[in-house]
């Protein structure tokens, strides 16, 4: 790999001849880590152009470099940065420079501190990786998201690739949506009442950001999705969390002074409880008397493979009330970061705005590679895969937690890739989770799922997604031994 030349500048503070300057110059890259072995230095012409400085300067410097092992020589290739060249220092152990700045007097607002879900890099390694919202490589159809991709870089689609959309969003992908997708839901939109989002997360704040003020009042459920209470928190509003129970949120206890009402309606976050269609009739009810919205995160509707699943809460709304938040990102893989927001045109319209004024739009390969994957047949057929290997593995989990005597709190009535556990009272489920992660097994504490100042701390989320049928029953023991050697407090 060649080092480009605009890399290389003198520092105007620098001493010496030009020729010193220029060691010192490819010296300090080399021992900073800039330049690494075996990558090809410019060449004494072009560096001397750049630099303004004589050839024979620079052929000076590069001889001097290579009689100290810096760079070596290849015959007429040129000169690289050589093999033997000093090895840039560890910066972890190096002291770092104070900063001048008094940041807890200069951040204006502080993001760190929300409770959040940690999940390691390297979960793939660990042997018992019971883990929600991974990808499993075994179930994903790579060959074909290849070719769409493939496709969406092909000369027929370049200006859906290169242009710049502004505001708007891939009209392949938008139509496949409202005609597809949207349809399976209950729900019917058009074009101006649909927009793309970073994922759901990103859908889920920039509904915030336009619906609430630090003056309303927002209602969530608890526990919840940590990432909106976190959302919800930064925006300054009144914040209510509302206990759920096994039909979902209890409308009889939203607040009279509620603005806005974030619900999971057909696959609770984390419980997966299902609001009945009653319920849900009596929420809608519930937030037309209070002049309410409702947002409902219809995070992995695809995967009802028990049998169908009910309509959309968006589906029975008459009002116009309802925002309906998707996301691909959950059924095709977390790292694609693609979603979208379903609602009256006043509302998608300033969402609209928003986004244009922080990220434009997602990016249009993404776009239209999604669409392409979803068009031509591979999405149906995957999500058709997936929900048949997790039918299988939720079989398999829950007779290994039931052969184990741990105890569940909560499970999909139409499907999912999760289960809710409630472990002994004594049982911190933080503390578990570290000790398990020693033996290779990874879960998830229910902590983070919680609102208030002392959330329960013996709940936890065992999810089948990504963990292999065969290893499920011994890391369910895993588990099991671990609870049973708690000692009581």
């Amino acid at each position: 790999m060649a080092i480009p030349v605009e890399n290389f500048f003198l520092k105007p503070d620098t001493k010496g001849t030009l020729q010193a300057r220029i060691q010192q110059m490819v010296a300090e890259g080399i021992l900073s880590g800039r330049f690494r072995r075996g990558e090809k230095l410019p060449s004494s012409r072009k560096l001397a152009q750049h630099l303004g400085v004589s050839r024979i300067t620079v052929t000076l410097a590069y001889t001097e470099l290579l009689a100290n092992d810096y760079l070596s020589s290849r015959g007429r290739s040129g000169y690289y940065v050589s093999d033997d060249a000093p090895e840039p220092p560890q910066f972890e152990n190096t002291p770092r420079r104070e900063d001048a700045v008094d940041w807890s007097r200069a951040l204006g607002q502080k993001f760190t501190g929300t409770a959040t879900l940690v999940k390691p890099q390297d979960w793939a390694q660990y042997r018992y990786p019971f883990l929600d919202g991974q990808t499993d490589p075994q179930l994903f159809d790579h060959a074909n998201w290849r070719l769409c991709a493939l496709q969406a870089l092909g000369a027929k689609d370049f200006a859906a690739l290169t242009r710049d959309y502004y505001d708007q969003d891939d009209p392949q992908l938008v139509e496949f949506i409202l005609r597809h997708t949207l349809p399976r839901r209950g729900i019917t939109a058009k074009p101006d009442e649909v927009l793309i989002t970073m994922g759901a997360q990103n859908a889920l704040w920039m509904t915030s950001q336009v619906l609430l003020t630090q003056r309303r009042h927002a209602v969530i459920e608890n526990p919840c999705y940590p990432a909106l209470r976190g959302v919800l928190t930064q925006s300054r509003c009144h914040l209510s969390a509302l206990d759920v129970d096994e039909d979902g949120l209890p409308p009889e206890q939203i607040p009279e002074n509620t603005d806005v009402i974030f619900t999971t309606p057909s696959h609770q976050c984390p419980t997966s409880y299902t609001m009945p269609l009653a319920r849900r009739q009596a929420l809608l009810a519930c937030a037309r008397t209070l002049d309410a919205l409702i947002v409902e995160d219809d995070y992995e509707f695809e995967m009802a493979y028990l049998k169908p699943p009910m309509p959309a809460l968006k589906s029975l709304d008459e009002d116009g009330r309802v925002i309906y938040v998707g996301s691909f990102s959950k059924s095709l893989f977390p790292g694609l970061r693609l979603g979208y927001l379903v609602g009256s045109a006043p509302f998608i319209r300033e969402a609209r705005a928003l986004r244009a004024s922080i990220l434009r739009h997602p990016p249009g390969l993404t776009q239209r590679t999604t669409a392409y994957f979803l068009s031509l047949g591979h999405y149906d057929s995957l999500i058709r895969r997936t929900g048949k290997a997790l039918n299988d593995r939720r079989v398999i989990m829950e007779h290994a937690i039931r052969k184990y005597g741990l105890t569940i709190a909560g499970k999909g009535t139409y499907g999912g890739s999760s289960f809710w556990m409630r472990a002994p009272d004594h049982v911190d489920c933080e503390e578990l989770a570290q000790r398990l992660s020693k033996v290779g097994v990874l879960i998830e504490p229910g902590t983070a799922f919680f609102s208030g100042d002392a959330p329960p701390r013996n709940y936890y989320r065992l999810a089948y997604s990504s963990i292999a049928q065969a290893r499920i029953d011994p890391g369910v023991a895993e588990i099991a031994k671990a609870i049973d050697a708690t000692p009581l407090t």
